[in-house]
């Protein structure tokens, strides 16, 4: 019996722990793409905690984990071209909170930093740029416009512990109205690009017959007046467009056209 009570008793003070642990909970986990940020009585961690175990004081201090892992944001906002043309903008934001700096958003914003911090920047940043384009030139210089966006997001949230790694707009649309106004200003401008194409062709075909009729008639000038100038070359004009036949007869003092005697 004495040994029973030996053995029960060690029992009883494992359990004991066992429970006090588990209601205690002196141990935080922090997880892969976290970082953990201990708050002790109120007062933040002068540092962030990497992965892994870390031990706390019971109802003292409590580790917060924050996620710095890169997140996608997907969303849709309206903004105004400086032509006053409505424009839905559709983009894509990748970012993550700075491992590092975990701590120091933890005590200045807390955890909804999205809303807080990097959705205004955003917002503001897209309203600034797509305010120096015009509705039309937007659609044909997006990429620059995006690039500008990214360059200007990274330069506003680096400081703010957030690194911007991507930005992208994905749709740009106007009112139907709108669309097809440039549908048909685009159609106008080939149509007149074709007709003053057309024109230039026929210009140019122009130019080309009068520079070949003034080579032609250049050509007949020094020609007759070879001919005037050299009787022989008139009778080897003649033969050169004779076809080797002689009249079949002659009236009067006709003769030949060619003359045929030898000197």
């Amino acid at each position: 019996m004495e040994n029973s009570n030996k053995i029960i008793v060690p029992a009883i003070v494992i359990s004991l722990l066992v429970v006090l642990i588990a209601f205690f909970n002196p141990i935080a986990i922090v997880g892969v793409g976290e970082r953990g940020v201990k708050v002790t009585l109120g007062k933040v961690s002068p540092t962030s905690y990497t992965e892994g175990i870390h031990f706390v004081t019971p109802f003292i201090s409590h580790i917060k984990t924050m996620n710095v892992k890169t997140q996608k944001n997907y969303v849709e906002t309206s903004v105004y071209t400086k032509d006053i043309q409505n424009a839905q903008i559709t983009y894509v934001l990748n970012y993550n909170l700075q491992p590092e700096n975990a701590h120091k958003m933890y005590r200045e914003v807390g955890t909804g930093y999205l809303e807080t911090v990097v959705t205004p920047v955003v917002e503001g940043t897209i309203k600034d740029v797509i305010g120096k384009w015009n509705a039309q030139d937007l659609v044909a210089n997006r990429e620059i416009a995006t690039r500008e966006i990214l360059v200007k997001l990274q330069q506003h949230l680096t400081p703010k512990y957030v690194n911007v790694t991507d930005f992208q707009m994905t749709a740009i649309e106007y009112s139907n109205v709108f669309e097809k106004a440039i549908e048909n200003k685009v159609t106008a401008e080939q149509e007149a690009l074709r007709a003053k194409n057309k024109t230039v062709q026929i210009q140019e075909e122009a130019k080309q017959k009068v520079i070949s009729a003034e080579a032609e008639a250049k050509s007949m000038a020094i020609r007759a007046h070879a001919l005037t100038q050299n009787k022989a070359l008139v009778e080897y004009e003649a033969v050169q467009k004779w076809d080797g036949k002689l009249p079949e007869y002659l009236m009067g003092n006709s003769i030949p056209f060619i003359n045929l005697s030898k000197k």
